[in-house]
């Protein structure tokens, strides 16, 4: 088959490789100019290597990818270090990163903290996610965890992630974040865009084409395939696979409207944009070593909350500063409504509202400590999963024959990553040669 996929993320290249694998003729279409989507990094001056524009790491129990990368041939460039990851509380920072720590959390009486562990335990435990997707991870956590510990611990991190929708969010999701996590965060040596440069390179000798600048556009059915149209250039295929927001879909295939229950259920599924301001800083901002630093939001209204922010990422705390010529890397990171004020702001009010943050972290934190930064965007990228969502998750295979869409937004339960964007890559180029053998 010819098979065109719209998008080189990980879900892309993913797809790619099982197809061409199979002895299929696959063409990638990537609107920007190098692969990686959500996952690809930059390069500045001096650096030996990339840096992701919006923080990744991989957890240990992150199969799919790692599993991918065995294939390769490149286990031997992961790394799994372990960073410190706190809490911040009460005007400090305790370290909430294993069950001791957590337990020793200061500012929670101890029975709402033996049912946090005790839940927590349990959490981690079992693999039976369907029977809580009918619940708001705040009821069931209030259910089973106690109004304490969740208005301590929960409550914060749901706003901070969903905002004005914390609220709607489904238990499931809940649980497939504390399933999944590790203590250890893995990365590739020279990071992720080393990583994805690699697997596109692969892809490539094994008879990839991969068109860079190349928007995809107005895919429709005709003559018995699907026609694409990349820089008013028209290609045809058996097939087309893209690796876009569900949003997007609706746009680039418009005969998908008429499709109205498939674009309707497009239509609903809802999601949170991202902010990430990045610092190239002088010395260490974080002294007590935190890689990771969760902010409590009090309010889903950022101007009443005691934070800018989300998170506070010390990426030097987790990697030497030698790989960024010594600059010691801050994130500071944030999920927003797609028409929250961050997505438009100015620029340099943005960086100005951050960094005003900071000497809280740090007293002796001056802004001369900034030797440079910048500020990333993107529009799509938190799904936000709400009660008995899987009724919710459109079918990999449109009504369209032969088009098909794997995005994060059909991952549930389990978390956006680039684990859960190679799975469902492949789980996608399986379905498209099954439907064609079927």
């Amino acid at each position: 088959m010819r098979i065109g996929i719209i998008g080189a993320g990980p879900a892309g290249l993913a797809a790619a490789y099982d197809l061409v694998k199979a002895g299929h003729a696959v063409t990638i279409f990537e609107a920007t100019d190098r692969v990686g989507g959500l996952a690809a990094g930059f390069k500045d001056e001096g650096w030996d290597w990339e840096l992701e524009k919006f923080y990744h790491h991989w957890f240990q129990s992150d199969h799919d990818i790692l599993g991918l990368i065995n294939e390769l041939g490149l286990s031997d460039q992961v790394i799994f270090p372990r960073p410190k990851t706190s809490m911040w509380s009460r005007g400090k920072a305790y370290l909430f990163d294993n069950p001791v720590s957590m337990l020793l959390f200061p500012n929670m009486p101890w029975i709402p903290k033996f049912r946090f562990g005790l839940v927590g335990l349990y959490l981690r435990l079992t693999k039976q996610w369907q029977p809580m997707e009918k619940y708001t991870a705040e009821e069931w956590l209030i259910k089973y965890m106690g109004k304490e510990a969740y208005e301590a611990l929960w409550r914060p991190m749901l706003i901070g992630k969903f905002g004005d929708l914390y609220r709607e969010v489904t238990m499931a999701w809940f649980w497939a974040r504390i399933y999944t996590r590790t203590v250890k965060l893995g990365t590739y040596q020279g990071g992720f865009q080393k990583f994805l440069d690699t697997f596109a390179q692969k892809l490539q000798q094994m008879g990839v084409t991969i068109r860079f600048n190349a928007p995809a556009k107005n895919v429709r059915r005709e003559d018995g395939g699907l026609k694409l149209t990349a820089n008013e250039e028209p290609f045809d295929f058996d097939a087309v696979i893209s690796t876009t927001s569900p949003a997007a879909m609706l746009k680039i295939a418009p005969d998908l409207a008429a499709q109205k229950s498939y674009a309707d259920q497009l239509g609903t599924l809802r999601n949170m944009s991202a902010v990430v301001l990045v610092l190239a800083l002088k010395q260490t901002l974080l002294t007590d070593g935190t890689y990771w630093l969760n902010l409590p939001a009090s309010s889903p209204d950022k101007s009443k909350s005691e934070f800018p922010f989300l998170a506070l990422v010390e990426h030097t705390n987790y990697l030497d500063a030698k790989h960024y010529g010594g600059d010691h890397i801050v994130y500071c990171g944030d999920y927003v409504a797609p028409d929250h004020e961050y997505m438009q702001m100015s620029e340099d009010a943005l960086v100005d509202r951050f960094v005003k943050a900071l000497k809280t972290f740090n007293p002796n934190f001056s802004p001369d400590w900034i030797r440079k930064y910048w500020l990333f965007r993107a529009p799509y990228a938190q799904p936000i999963p709400t009660v008995n969502h899987s009724r919710n998750i459109p079918d990999l295979a449109t009504p369209i024959p032969g088009l098909y869409l794997a995005s994060m937004s059909q991952i549930y339960p389990w978390d956006r990553g680039t684990n859960y964007a190679v799975m469902i890559g492949r789980q996608v180029a399986q379905r498209v040669m099954n439907d064609k053998r079927a």
